[in-house]
């Protein structure tokens, strides 16, 4: 077992590959490119709660041992192998969630807006399919500052993308990207993911930032729940409504045919592995336990769906 700092050291060198597009040039041009789904939204209910899953792309990444940092290469292939899906690559996708509840438009994470590689920066346009405006956004809830989940609130000309949205953020998480102690202490890989970080959020005005501590009560039928371990302070939230529920789970498990089918496996992102281990096992097993309604950032569009118990993990099956 790899010891915890290097995991925290690569977890926050890998979060610096997060940052910017240039870094997702390790995509190589002779594995393809992904598939975009089209439509590049769905619809949900949830009692009376509107849900709508809005792509902002898939990003095809060469399958490398960096990937997952604690199992052999040869066993990740095989898992994927299992399961009837490439072994030389695997496709991240990119899926925000806007909720509607009572007329108000929440949306959770943001995607990469212009910011990212090509086949990104797709949700305004998944947004404007589905009937909706950015300047109609009320609120956006972050579950942490990881660029793929924050750089979509501004653009590459430095504009907000919506402009009217108050923006809500874990303080636990807020606290560890502002401090001047953690980034002084950070490896130099990780120190774009702290500039980045204080780029997008510390630019944001007084009045537009609103902080909140993990299990608190959001909006009318939106809830959070800490989930700490693949950044120091990210949250997940529950939305609930006329006893019906869905669970955001954010990155909790990154692709679910690798690490939710093989939950104790850290993937080269997470910051704490052990700690996003026990926090990725103990969300699954309840999920699973409830038969709830999920969700992750990284799931298969339309990134919604159910988890059931397979061999020593979970299995993932989207909506229809």
């Amino acid at each position: 077992m790899l010891h915890r700092r290097h995991f925290l050291s690569a977890g926050l060198a890998g979060t610096a590959a997060l940052t910017l597009s240039s870094v997702w040039s390790q995509s190589a041009p002779n594995l393809g490119a992904p598939a975009l789904p089209e439509p590049g939204f769905r619809k949900f209910q949830v009692g009376d709660i509107e849900l709508v899953a809005l792509n902002d792309g898939v990003l095809r990444r060469p399958l490398g041992e960096e990937f997952v940092r604690n199992a052999p290469i040869e066993q990740v292939k095989a898992l994927l192998a299992g399961q009837g899906l490439p072994t030389d690559h695997v496709d991240i996708p990119f899926t925000p969630v806007l909720v509607i509840s009572q007329g108000v438009k929440y949306l959770i994470d943001t995607g990469f807006a212009d910011n990212g590689p090509p086949t990104t920066g797709r949700l305004l346009a998944n947004l404007a399919a589905a009937g909706h405006a950015p300047e109609q956004i009320d609120h956006v809830i972050l579950s942490h500052y990881h660029g793929d989940h924050i750089n979509g609130l501004r653009n590459k000309a430095g504009q907000w993308v919506f402009p009217k949205a108050k923006v809500h953020v874990p303080a636990p998480e807020h606290a560890y990207w502002m401090s001047d102690e953690q980034m002084d202490a950070a490896p130099p890989a990780a120190q774009a993911a702290f500039d980045n970080a204080r780029r997008v959020i510390g630019s944001l005005p007084a009045d537009k930032l609103v902080t909140f501590e993990p299990g608190a009560t959001l909006a009318p039928g939106i809830t959070s729940q800490a989930a700490y371990g693949h950044t120091p302070g990210m949250s997940v939230f529950r939305v609930s409504s006329r006893g019906q529920s869905y669970l955001y789970l954010a990155d909790v498990t990154n692709v679910p045919s690798l690490f939710a089918r093989a939950p104790d496996w850290a993937v080269a992102f997470d910051m704490d592995a052990e700690m996003a281990r026990q926090t990725r096992r103990r969300l699954l097993a309840q999920a699973a336990q409830d038969r709830t309604l999920l969700g992750g950032f990284h799931f298969p569009f339309p990134a919604v769906g159910t988890l059931a118990k397979v061999d020593q993990g979970y299995g993932f099956t989207a909506l229809a």
